[in-house]
């Protein structure tokens, strides 16, 4: 049984890698982004989507505990006041 565990795990750890990998792989045309007037140099699109995936992976859970805090906050406020 352990060893289907382990085998899972690694299969759940290698799947997405590969997927990255191939990802990188396929998109190696270089471009050029503009916003709000500045713009980078050219690079891989797969360095722009990745770091925006990165980016999201950072963002989305620091704003979700920020949210999730706020709501608790308030709960416990309209609780209190109700007793």
């Amino acid at each position: 049984m352990m060893r289907i565990k382990r085998f899972l795990l690694i299969f759940a750890l290698f799947l997405p890698m590969l997927a990255i990998l191939v990802f990188v792989l396929e998109n190696q045309q270089s471009v050029s982004l503009s916003l709000l007037g500045l713009t980078t140099e050219q690079m891989p699109i797969s360095v722009f989507v990745v770091l925006a995936l990165i980016l999201g992976m950072l963002i989305g859970p620091l704003l979700g505990a920020l949210f999730r805090n706020r709501r608790d906050r308030t709960r416990n406020t309209m609780m209190s006041s109700e007793r």
